[in-house]
């Protein structure tokens, strides 16, 4: 019988990111589907409360580790935390949410276990009672769907595939695990962020707002109006607090002399050199929807566009609703309806 392990890094609230939720909830289903037993591994500073959010999870063991070690991301930290829960549980098969933190540690930890380790994990289910999951190959064109004889083996999920696990809270039995950590080469010293008005990327947006090269050529005036442009889509991204992507030929004007948008970077890109994001809705403007942009949009709800192409890629079956308007002019009527 499978033995399964949820791993997770509570916040520093105590709380539990929605990814976390959403990675524990496909643990539970594949631990019903496969009639096996699973626990809960949390690792951070002080994880009880966070253990007592997810108490009535099903999961028949809670274990913590606890330190101000193990606050902050740091490999050394983090893979001997995660190899430490993963013997004392003994769990054939783990299972954490796709972050940068978690795949960052996952492989080396199923090395020291002698396991195997998968991540961006797109999917995951049982059949003929042995787990399988699928994946994205090919830079995301081809779907494949395996399952491995190698136990342990550790699993990192990406965002989205699962609804995030709701239920009520309650007092969870810990067991702590002692972990002994060499003297840290490196410390954490404090954070910087920007503003949260000039911060481009929402993960948890409802909406994916991409802008496409469009946005900086001629207008139909003659003219090319970056500034502007600049300005529409920063005020429509404030109001709606919308997620900003891009293709890769916008964001790669610069190389080429043009003007571009001072706001965009190559973590903003989207397709098949880009992200895959997940949001209920999406909105491209000024793009053709060529097929290296929009393979990027494969797990988007509710694709739309606006084009003044009537003929572009957007409107041969790739956006459910196309708009055949001018961006500049819709989206600025868009951002006067929001403010009101």
């Amino acid at each position: 019988m499978e033995t399964i392990l949820f791993l997770a890094h509570p916040e520093a609230d105590g709380s539990l990111a929605k990814s976390a939720l959403e990675a524990l909830a496909a643990t539970k289903q594949l631990a019903d589907s496969l009639g096996a037993p699973f626990s809960a591994g949390l690792i951070g500073e002080n994880p009880g409360p966070a253990a007592d959010v997810i108490a009535t999870s099903g999961a028949v063991k809670y274990y913590t580790v606890t330190g101000p070690g193990f606050s902050q991301a740091r490999y050394v930290s983090d893979a001997a935390a995660a190899e430490a829960v993963c013997r004392a549980s003994a769990a054939t098969i783990v299972i954490a949410p796709s972050t940068s933190r978690w795949n960052r540690v996952l492989p080396g930890v199923a090395h020291r276990l002698g396991g195997r380790a998968d991540t961006h994990v797109t999917g995951i289910a049982s059949q003929d009672g042995k787990p399988e999951l699928s994946r994205w190959f090919y830079r995301q064109r081809m779907e494949g769907v395996f399952s491995r004889a190698t136990r342990p083996w550790v699993l990192a999920l990406e965002g989205g595939i699962a609804t995030a696990w709701q239920g009520a809270p309650g007092t969870a039995a810990t067991e702590p695990i002692s972990v002994s950590l060499p003297e840290p080469r490196t410390r954490v010293t404090g954070f910087e962020s920007p503003a949260s008005d000039q911060q481009t990327i929402r993960p948890d947006a409802e909406l994916l707002f991409v802008t496409g090269a469009g946005w900086t050529k001629k207008q139909p005036d003659g003219q090319v109006k970056v500034a502007e442009a600049g300005t529409i889509i920063l005020d429509f991204l404030n109001l709606s607090r919308s997620s900003l992507g891009s293709t890769k030929s916008l964001v790669d004007l610069g190389g080429e002399g043009q003007e571009v948008l001072p706001f965009l970077s190559h973590m903003n890109q989207v397709g098949q050199t880009g992200s895959t994001p997940r949001h209920a809705k999406g909105l491209s403007t000024c793009c053709h929807g060529e097929e290296p942009h929009t393979v990027g949009w494969r797990f988007i709800g509710e694709r739309r566009a606006i084009s003044l192409d009537a003929n572009c890629g957007w409107s041969r079956g790739k956006a459910d609703i196309l708009y055949v308007a001018d961006a500049f002019a819709v989206m600025s009527k868009v951002n006067e309806l929001l403010a009101k």
